[in-house]
Protein backbone atom coordinates (compact mmCIF):
# COMPACT_ATOMS: atom_id res chain seq x y z
CA UNK A 1 0.00 0.00 0.00
CA UNK A 2 1.12 3.79 -0.68
CA UNK A 3 -0.03 6.84 0.50
CA UNK A 4 -0.16 9.56 -1.98
CA UNK A 5 0.64 12.95 -0.80
CA UNK A 6 0.64 16.36 -2.70
CA UNK A 7 3.94 16.22 -3.86
CA UNK A 8 5.38 12.94 -3.29
CA UNK A 9 4.58 9.12 -2.77
CA UNK A 10 5.00 7.66 0.55
CA UNK A 11 5.56 3.66 1.07
CA UNK A 12 4.67 1.74 3.23
CA UNK A 13 7.82 0.16 5.54
CA UNK A 14 6.14 -3.24 4.96
CA UNK A 15 6.46 -3.32 1.22
CA UNK A 16 10.20 -5.02 0.61
CA UNK A 17 10.10 -3.79 -2.74
CA UNK A 18 9.93 0.44 -1.85
CA UNK A 19 12.24 2.91 -2.13
CA UNK A 20 13.16 4.54 1.74
CA UNK A 21 10.37 6.70 2.68
CA UNK A 22 9.96 10.47 2.66
CA UNK A 23 8.19 10.07 5.46
CA UNK A 24 6.04 7.27 7.10
CA UNK A 25 3.13 7.47 9.13
CA UNK A 26 1.52 5.49 12.36
CA UNK A 27 -0.21 2.50 10.99
CA UNK A 28 -3.99 2.40 11.87
CA UNK A 29 -4.80 -0.10 14.98
CA UNK A 30 -5.24 -3.35 13.77
CA UNK A 31 -6.14 -4.92 16.81
CA UNK A 32 -9.76 -5.33 16.31
CA UNK A 33 -10.85 -8.26 14.88
CA UNK A 34 -13.50 -7.45 11.67
CA UNK A 35 -14.84 -10.81 11.80
CA UNK A 36 -15.59 -10.19 15.18
CA UNK A 37 -19.43 -8.65 16.04
CA UNK A 38 -20.57 -8.06 19.25
CA UNK A 39 -24.08 -8.59 19.77
CA UNK A 40 -24.85 -9.09 16.19
CA UNK A 41 -25.95 -12.66 16.27
CA UNK A 42 -26.10 -13.23 12.41
CA UNK A 43 -24.58 -15.70 10.44
CA UNK A 44 -23.82 -13.69 7.40
CA UNK A 45 -21.12 -11.47 9.05
CA UNK A 46 -19.57 -14.38 8.93
CA UNK A 47 -18.07 -13.61 5.60
CA UNK A 48 -16.46 -10.81 7.12
CA UNK A 49 -12.50 -10.17 7.23
CA UNK A 50 -10.14 -12.33 8.62
CA UNK A 51 -7.83 -10.45 11.71
CA UNK A 52 -4.83 -8.46 10.45
CA UNK A 53 -2.73 -11.22 9.91
CA UNK A 54 -4.63 -13.08 7.23
CA UNK A 55 -2.57 -13.24 3.90
CA UNK A 56 -3.36 -9.91 1.48
CA UNK A 57 -4.78 -10.92 -2.16
CA UNK A 58 -2.68 -9.70 -4.91
CA UNK A 59 -3.87 -6.67 -6.57
CA UNK A 60 -2.74 -5.17 -10.09
CA UNK A 61 -21.65 3.18 -8.25
CA UNK A 62 -25.06 3.56 -6.94
CA UNK A 63 -27.06 5.20 -9.60
CA UNK A 64 -29.04 6.46 -6.50
CA UNK A 65 -31.79 9.12 -6.70
CA UNK A 66 -29.42 11.86 -5.86
CA UNK A 67 -26.94 10.67 -8.29
CA UNK A 68 -27.64 11.62 -12.34
CA UNK A 69 -26.98 8.74 -15.10
CA UNK A 70 -24.81 11.60 -16.68
CA UNK A 71 -21.51 12.69 -15.33
CA UNK A 72 -21.06 16.49 -17.66
CA UNK A 73 -17.66 18.12 -18.23
CA UNK A 74 -16.67 21.02 -19.52
CA UNK A 75 -16.10 19.19 -22.59
CA UNK A 76 -17.48 15.56 -22.84
CA UNK A 77 -20.32 14.21 -21.70
CA UNK A 78 -20.14 10.83 -19.57
CA UNK A 79 -22.91 8.19 -19.36
CA UNK A 80 -22.49 6.35 -15.55
CA UNK A 81 -25.38 4.37 -16.41
CA UNK A 82 -22.74 1.45 -18.03
CA UNK A 83 -22.72 -0.35 -21.27
CA UNK A 84 -21.29 -3.56 -22.30
CA UNK A 85 -17.71 -2.29 -23.11
CA UNK A 86 -16.22 -5.03 -25.34
CA UNK A 87 -17.42 -8.39 -27.12
CA UNK A 88 -15.44 -11.09 -29.40
CA UNK A 89 -16.77 -12.62 -33.08
CA UNK A 90 -19.21 -14.69 -30.75
CA UNK A 91 -20.91 -12.04 -29.21
CA UNK A 92 -19.50 -12.56 -25.67
CA UNK A 93 -17.36 -10.46 -23.41
CA UNK A 94 -13.59 -10.66 -24.01
CA UNK A 95 -12.70 -9.32 -20.69
CA UNK A 96 -14.75 -8.40 -17.09
CA UNK A 97 -14.88 -5.10 -16.31
CA UNK A 98 -11.95 -3.31 -14.31
CA UNK A 99 -13.44 -2.70 -10.91
CA UNK A 100 -12.19 0.36 -8.45
CA UNK A 101 -13.46 -0.12 -4.93
CA UNK A 102 -13.15 3.31 -3.09
CA UNK A 103 -13.78 3.02 0.71
CA UNK A 104 -13.51 5.51 3.85
CA UNK A 105 -15.40 7.25 6.57
CA UNK A 106 -18.72 8.76 6.21
CA UNK A 107 -18.36 11.95 4.39
CA UNK A 108 -14.66 11.75 3.78
CA UNK A 109 -15.18 12.21 -0.21
CA UNK A 110 -15.61 9.15 -1.54
CA UNK A 111 -17.78 10.28 -4.40
CA UNK A 112 -16.22 13.33 -5.15
CA UNK A 113 -12.96 11.36 -5.61
CA UNK A 114 -15.02 8.87 -8.09
CA UNK A 115 -16.70 11.60 -10.02
CA UNK A 116 -13.13 12.99 -10.63
CA UNK A 117 -12.02 9.77 -11.56
CA UNK A 118 -14.89 9.46 -14.11
CA UNK A 119 -13.73 13.17 -15.84
CA UNK A 120 -10.35 12.28 -15.88
CA UNK A 121 -10.56 8.36 -17.35
CA UNK A 122 -12.01 9.94 -20.69
CA UNK A 123 -13.94 6.28 -20.91
CA UNK A 124 -17.40 6.71 -22.28
CA UNK A 125 -18.87 3.82 -20.41
CA UNK A 126 -18.96 4.01 -16.94
CA UNK A 127 -20.78 2.47 -13.74
CA UNK A 128 -20.84 4.43 -10.54
CA UNK A 129 -22.21 1.97 -7.93
CA UNK A 130 -22.94 2.94 -4.43
CA UNK A 131 -23.35 0.98 -0.85
CA UNK A 132 -25.97 3.16 0.21
CA UNK A 133 -28.32 1.38 -2.29
CA UNK A 134 -27.82 -2.09 -0.81
CA UNK A 135 -29.14 -0.91 3.03
CA UNK A 136 -31.29 -3.86 3.99
CA UNK A 137 -34.84 -3.36 4.22
CA UNK A 138 -36.02 -2.17 8.05
CA UNK A 139 -38.55 -4.28 10.01
CA UNK A 140 -41.36 -2.06 11.79
CA UNK A 141 -39.81 -1.96 15.11
CA UNK A 142 -36.15 -1.01 12.73
CA UNK A 143 -38.52 2.01 10.94
CA UNK A 144 -39.21 3.56 14.73
CA UNK A 145 -36.09 3.08 16.10
CA UNK A 146 -34.44 5.27 12.35
CA UNK A 147 -37.00 7.53 13.22
CA UNK A 148 -35.66 8.68 16.27
CA UNK A 149 -31.73 8.36 15.45
CA UNK A 150 -31.53 4.99 17.05
CA UNK A 151 -30.78 2.98 14.58
CA UNK A 152 -27.28 1.28 13.53
CA UNK A 153 -26.58 2.39 9.63
CA UNK A 154 -22.92 2.10 10.35
CA UNK A 155 -22.69 -1.65 10.84
CA UNK A 156 -22.12 -4.46 8.93
CA UNK A 157 -25.19 -5.76 9.79
CA UNK A 158 -26.86 -3.00 7.99
CA UNK A 159 -26.17 -3.83 4.46
CA UNK A 160 -27.57 -6.68 2.13
CA UNK A 161 -24.13 -8.22 1.44
CA UNK A 162 -25.61 -10.80 -0.44
CA UNK A 163 -27.48 -8.79 -2.94
CA UNK A 164 -24.35 -6.44 -3.36
CA UNK A 165 -22.16 -9.19 -4.25
CA UNK A 166 -24.09 -10.71 -6.79
CA UNK A 167 -24.95 -7.32 -8.64
CA UNK A 168 -21.48 -6.72 -8.39
CA UNK A 169 -20.40 -9.95 -9.91
CA UNK A 170 -22.68 -9.79 -12.70
CA UNK A 171 -21.79 -6.04 -13.59
CA UNK A 172 -18.13 -7.05 -13.63
CA UNK A 173 -19.27 -10.15 -15.98
CA UNK A 174 -21.23 -7.57 -18.35
CA UNK A 175 -24.77 -8.15 -17.73
CA UNK A 176 -27.16 -5.91 -16.94
CA UNK A 177 -28.51 -5.74 -13.36
CA UNK A 178 -31.13 -3.72 -11.22
CA UNK A 179 -30.30 -2.01 -8.45
CA UNK A 180 -32.63 -1.07 -5.28
CA UNK A 181 -33.08 2.63 -4.95
CA UNK A 182 -33.08 3.66 -1.00
CA UNK A 183 -34.69 6.48 0.13
CA UNK A 184 -32.87 7.91 3.05
CA UNK A 185 -36.00 9.93 3.93
CA UNK A 186 -38.51 7.49 4.48
CA UNK A 187 -35.65 4.64 5.42
CA UNK A 188 -37.29 2.37 2.48
CA UNK A 189 -36.69 0.95 -0.98
CA UNK A 190 -38.46 2.36 -3.64
CA UNK A 191 -40.53 0.00 -5.24
CA UNK A 192 -39.39 0.75 -8.48
CA UNK A 193 -35.23 -0.18 -9.00
CA UNK A 194 -33.04 0.86 -11.68
CA UNK A 195 -31.72 -0.89 -14.94
CA UNK A 196 -27.92 -0.54 -14.69
CA UNK A 197 -25.79 -2.23 -17.67
CA UNK A 198 -21.73 -3.68 -17.72
CA UNK A 199 -19.04 -0.98 -18.52
CA UNK A 200 -15.27 -1.00 -19.50
CA UNK A 201 -15.09 0.48 -15.32
CA UNK A 202 -16.77 -0.07 -12.42
CA UNK A 203 -16.39 2.46 -9.50
CA UNK A 204 -17.62 1.29 -6.39
CA UNK A 205 -17.85 3.21 -3.07
CA UNK A 206 -19.12 3.06 0.26
CA UNK A 207 -18.16 2.99 3.74
CA UNK A 208 -17.78 -0.94 3.99
CA UNK A 209 -16.01 -1.49 0.52
CA UNK A 210 -13.39 -3.70 2.32
CA UNK A 211 -15.46 -5.19 5.05
CA UNK A 212 -16.80 -8.30 2.91
CA UNK A 213 -14.18 -11.16 1.30
CA UNK A 214 -16.08 -11.96 -1.58
CA UNK A 215 -16.80 -7.95 -2.04
CA UNK A 216 -12.90 -8.02 -2.05
CA UNK A 217 -12.10 -10.66 -4.85
CA UNK A 218 -13.71 -8.32 -7.23
CA UNK A 219 -12.04 -5.37 -6.89
CA UNK A 220 -9.03 -4.69 -9.15
CA UNK A 221 -7.48 -1.40 -7.42
CA UNK A 222 -8.50 -0.50 -3.95
CA UNK A 223 -8.22 3.11 -2.65
CA UNK A 224 -8.90 4.23 0.81
CA UNK A 225 -10.26 8.04 1.29
CA UNK A 226 -9.07 9.59 4.09
CA UNK A 227 -9.80 13.04 5.74
CA UNK A 228 -9.68 14.13 9.27
CA UNK A 229 -12.90 13.73 11.88
CA UNK A 230 -14.14 17.18 11.67
CA UNK A 231 -14.10 17.71 8.46
CA UNK A 232 -16.67 14.55 7.99
CA UNK A 233 -18.39 16.15 10.56
CA UNK A 234 -19.02 19.18 9.02
CA UNK A 235 -19.60 17.45 5.88
CA UNK A 236 -21.78 14.81 7.50
CA UNK A 237 -24.21 17.96 8.97
CA UNK A 238 -24.36 19.52 5.81
CA UNK A 239 -25.61 16.68 3.73
CA UNK A 240 -27.75 15.38 6.21
CA UNK A 241 -29.32 18.17 6.87
CA UNK A 242 -29.81 19.95 3.35
CA UNK A 243 -30.38 16.05 1.52
CA UNK A 244 -32.05 13.89 3.91
CA UNK A 245 -34.17 16.65 6.06
CA UNK A 246 -32.52 15.64 9.21
CA UNK A 247 -32.50 18.06 11.98
CA UNK A 248 -28.97 18.81 13.64
CA UNK A 249 -29.70 17.29 17.50
CA UNK A 250 -30.54 14.18 15.71
CA UNK A 251 -27.33 13.90 13.23
CA UNK A 252 -24.91 14.80 16.33
CA UNK A 253 -26.38 12.24 18.26
CA UNK A 254 -26.62 9.73 15.41
CA UNK A 255 -22.61 10.70 14.60
CA UNK A 256 -21.58 9.99 18.35
CA UNK A 257 -23.45 6.57 19.38
CA UNK A 258 -22.99 5.03 15.83
CA UNK A 259 -20.81 6.49 13.07
CA UNK A 260 -16.87 7.91 15.09
CA UNK A 261 -17.52 3.91 16.61
CA UNK A 262 -18.15 2.21 13.76
CA UNK A 263 -15.33 3.92 11.60
CA UNK A 264 -12.84 3.24 14.43
CA UNK A 265 -13.93 -0.48 14.51
CA UNK A 266 -14.54 -1.87 10.95
CA UNK A 267 -13.69 1.11 8.99
CA UNK A 268 -10.46 2.73 10.01
CA UNK A 269 -9.01 -0.94 10.20
CA UNK A 270 -9.52 -1.49 6.49
CA UNK A 271 -7.14 1.11 5.41
CA UNK A 272 -4.54 -1.42 5.42
CA UNK A 273 -6.03 -3.49 3.00
CA UNK A 274 -5.83 -0.36 0.43
CA UNK A 275 -3.73 -0.41 -2.37
CA UNK A 276 -3.84 3.67 -2.14
CA UNK A 277 -4.53 5.86 0.77
CA UNK A 278 -5.42 9.29 -0.93
CA UNK A 279 -5.46 12.23 2.01
CA UNK A 280 -8.09 15.31 1.11
CA UNK A 281 -10.34 13.01 -1.07
CA UNK A 282 -11.40 15.00 -3.79
CA UNK A 283 -8.42 17.69 -3.62
CA UNK A 284 -5.52 15.13 -4.23
CA UNK A 285 -5.02 15.59 -8.19
CA UNK A 286 -1.93 13.88 -7.91
CA UNK A 287 -3.51 10.53 -6.20
CA UNK A 288 -6.09 10.51 -8.99
CA UNK A 289 -4.24 11.25 -11.91
CA UNK A 290 -1.87 7.97 -10.35
CA UNK A 291 -5.00 6.20 -10.31
CA UNK A 292 -6.59 6.78 -13.69
CA UNK A 293 -3.35 6.10 -15.82
CA UNK A 294 -3.12 2.94 -14.07
CA UNK A 295 -6.44 2.74 -15.25
CA UNK A 296 -5.68 3.51 -18.66
CA UNK A 297 -2.77 0.96 -18.85
CA UNK A 298 -5.10 -1.93 -17.71
CA UNK A 299 -7.89 -0.58 -20.42
CA UNK A 300 -4.97 -0.40 -23.09
CA UNK A 301 -3.71 -4.05 -22.62
CA UNK A 302 -7.13 -4.76 -23.10
CA UNK A 303 -7.53 -3.61 -26.38
CA UNK A 304 -4.57 -4.99 -27.41
CA UNK A 305 -5.95 -8.29 -26.71
CA UNK A 306 -9.30 -7.32 -28.36
CA UNK A 307 -8.02 -6.12 -31.78
CA UNK A 308 -6.54 -9.05 -33.25
CA UNK A 309 -9.94 -10.77 -32.89
CA UNK A 310 -11.95 -7.57 -34.59
CA UNK A 311 -9.00 -7.61 -37.42
CA UNK A 312 -9.53 -11.92 -37.85
CA UNK A 313 -13.31 -10.71 -37.96
CA UNK A 314 -13.29 -8.27 -39.99
CA UNK A 315 -11.07 -9.83 -42.53
CA UNK A 316 -13.30 -13.36 -42.32
CA UNK A 317 -16.43 -10.46 -43.88
CA UNK A 318 -14.09 -8.78 -46.62
CA UNK A 319 -13.57 -12.13 -47.83
CA UNK A 320 -16.75 -13.19 -48.04
CA UNK A 321 -17.98 -9.99 -49.38
CA UNK A 322 -15.48 -10.28 -52.05
CA UNK A 323 -16.32 -13.78 -53.33
CA UNK A 324 -19.92 -13.27 -53.44
CA UNK A 325 -19.35 -10.35 -55.64
CA UNK A 326 -17.14 -12.18 -57.77
CA UNK A 327 -19.82 -15.53 -58.66
CA UNK A 328 -22.97 -13.25 -58.65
Amino acid sequence: MFIVRSSFVLYNANHTDAPSPLLLLPSPPINRCLHTIPGSGEDSLDRLLPPAGAPRRKSATSLSKTEPPLLRTGTRTIYTAGRPPWYDEHGAQSKEAFVIGLCGGSASGKTTVANKIIEALDVPWVVLLSMDSFYKVLSPEEQALAAKNDYNFDHPGAFDFELLVSTLRKLKQGKSVKIPVYDFTTHMRHKDWKNVYGASVIIFEGIMSFADKELLQLLDMKIFVDADSDIRLVRRLRRDITERGRDIEGVIKQYNKFVKPAFEQYIEPTMRLADIVVPRGGGNMVAIDLIVQHVHSQLEEVSHQIWPHYAHLHLQVFIFGFLRSSFA
